[in-house]
């Protein structure tokens, strides 16, 4: 008997919602209008979803009142507020769409994404942990003219965009009946593979579906409150979180700005929080805070572990110490809106350790050989790829990148090397290219490489994943240096890389040699790199 192909289709039973975001948040103020929609823990503020339907409808207006109308695209730099959850609603009230800027980007990388996308508006912290982002957008506005206006939270600026939006009349109703479900809503930059990052442009069906599908998949009610420490510029915080959380009345807690994990125990505990996220390492570092026994998280029902593998024994221990006997593994990508495939709340615990689940409902999956494209028997590794409404619409303004990752039957190719059991569970064995997942941050070889060679010093450089006890993989940058330079340290390429490229993109290890190791039609052997890198360090 042949094995099945490696395709699989989700469950239709509950009907994909035709609707905006905009309209859905509209629907749960009005089932639950004094339920608590928001809690930031850091300033003790407090939302119901009547209140913050008022507070998004003045943002709407404020915005509105500066000329943003649908299509239009507003950048978010900032780290976890409640203004970051204000201006991703109003924004899909109005159809503008929302740029998310990754608060570990400097300046070189904030050019590009507010050119690439023409951004028209910027709302932003004046600051974070000692770097001045108000400076960093002066700094690139002179060559983007097209940027006309700056929005800084807790400023004067921002407060007049406020103000003026409550003194406004504007119907946002009436707007927000212009817009179709299909709209684009959300561009959000995953790091290309050709250098600098490419915009994954996502509609309102994209990511209201599937934020509400991982929480109808946690049996989620009004009744359940989620600790969000995973950031909002990633689709986990804005979509698996907020979006999850108000197309089922529940409530988003902010436990702080970034991830502390004695901010988010505090929160889980004095919020009665049922629902957990986070990745791996953020788990890790929880359950060894010296904190962690004074903290009382007995309503902890379920949560979510995404964005790397989960080792077995803190499954257990999340399970076992925190409780979240229904905690849940997802899979996906930013191009997916993210989540393609996930554990259910009654699958093992062997499930929720060596695979990342079933295929989402109104989704499909199938695993295929990468050189031919053909479907391969259940059992055997190929590329994953998905299918269905949680596919992005395209990669903003690049139409031949977006064709290299869509294909003419609407199939995502992921670059990610899977294998399907008979009973559809996905096990993801490792990736067809050479991304480096640094605690949850997919980082692309080629981009920090392209920006490496700017450095007056080096004449080529390679750079790899090694493994990490803590971070799962951390960069190694392989350097041939211009004749008559000898040596290169780790801490000249941090300063060279400081305040210039994302923290979590400086190379941790750096190894200067004369030749990189090559095939015999002069290709770099990374693999062979990786190898030698492991000895090197003694990993």
């Amino acid at each position: 008997m042949t094995a099945r192909p490696s395709h699989t289709t989700g469950s239709t039973d509950v009907p994909l919602l035709e609707t905006t975001i905009g309209a859905d948040l509209a629907a749960t103020v009005a089932r639950v209008p004094d339920g608590e929609a928001l809690v930031e823990c850091a300033t003790g503020r407090r939302w119901t979803y009547r209140e913050l339907w008022d507070d998004v409808t003045a943002v709407a207006r404020g915005l509105a009142s500066l000329g943003l109308q649908k299509g239009d695209r507003v950048g978010i730099w900032a780290p976890n507020c409640a203004e970051w959850t204000l201006v991703q609603y109003a924004t899909a009230r109005l159809g503008v769409v929302l740029v998310n800027v990754n608060p570990a980007y400097r300046a070189h990388e904030l050019g590009y994404v507010v050119g690439q996308s023409g951004m028209r508006a910027i709302v932003a912290v004046p600051e974070l942990k000692g770097a001045s982002f108000a400076d960093m957008i002066e700094q690139v506005r002179p060559d983007h003219p097209h940027l006309t206006d700056v929005l800084l939270i807790g400023t004067p600026s921002w407060e007049a965009m406020t103000d003026a939006g409550r003194a406004s009349d504007l119907d946002v109703d009436a707007v927000e009946a212009t817009l179709d479900p299909g709209d684009p809503i959300n561009i959000q930059y995953t790091s290309g593979t050709t250098g600098f990052p490419k915009g994954a442009t996502l509609s309102h069906r994209n990511i209201l579906n599937n934020g509400f599908a991982v929480g109808e998949l946690l049996h989620y009610t009004a009744d359940d409150r989620i600790a969000i420490p995973v950031p909002f510029y990633h689709c986990f915080g804005m979509v698996m979180g907020n979006l999850a959380a108000t197309s089922h009345g529940a409530t988003m807690v902010v436990p702080a700005p970034m991830f502390d994990p004695a901010a988010t125990l505090r929160a889980a505990a004095q919020e009665r929080c049922t629902s957990l996220y986070g990745v791996p390492t953020m788990f890790i570092a929880m359950l060894s805070d010296p904190s962690f026994d004074e903290h009382d998280l007995s309503a902890l029902r379920t949560g979510i572990m995404a964005g790397s593998p989960c080792p077995v024994e803190v499954m257990k221990q999340v399970i076992e110490r925190m409780g979240a006997e229904e905690v849940s593994i997802c899979y996906g990508m930013t191009e997916t809106s993210p989540v393609s495939t996930q554990t259910r709340t009654d699958d093992s615990v062997e499930r929720r350790v060596s695979t990342v689940g079933r295929v989402h409902p109104n989704l499909e999956v199938k695993v295929v050989d990468p050189l031919t494209g053909d479907v391969v028997p259940r059992g055997t590794a190929g590329e994953l790829c998905t299918r269905g409404y949680s596919v992005m619409l395209g990669y903003w303004e690049e139409p031949a990148k977006t064709a290299e990752a869509i294909d003419a039957d609407a199939w995502m190719h992921t670059g990610d090397l899977a294998v399907m059991d008979d009973d559809g569970y996905v096990g993801v064995t490792g990736r067809i290219k050479d991304v480096v997942i640094r605690g949850g941050e997919n980082i692309y070889p080629r981009e920090v490489e392209e920006f490496l060679l700017t450095h007056p010093d080096v004449l080529d450089v390679q750079v790899v994943g090694v493994p990490d006890a803590r971070y799962g993989e951390e960069l190694m940058a392989w350097v041939r240096l211009r004749d008559g330079i000898g040596t290169l340290t780790v801490e000249a390429v941090r300063e060279f890389c400081d305040g210039r490229l994302a923290h979590y993109k400086v190379p941790r290890y750096v190894h200067v040699v004369e030749e990189f190791p090559m095939t015999v039609t002069g290709k770099v052997r990374k693999v062979e790199m990786r190898e030698e890198s492991r000895t090197l360090l003694g990993l």
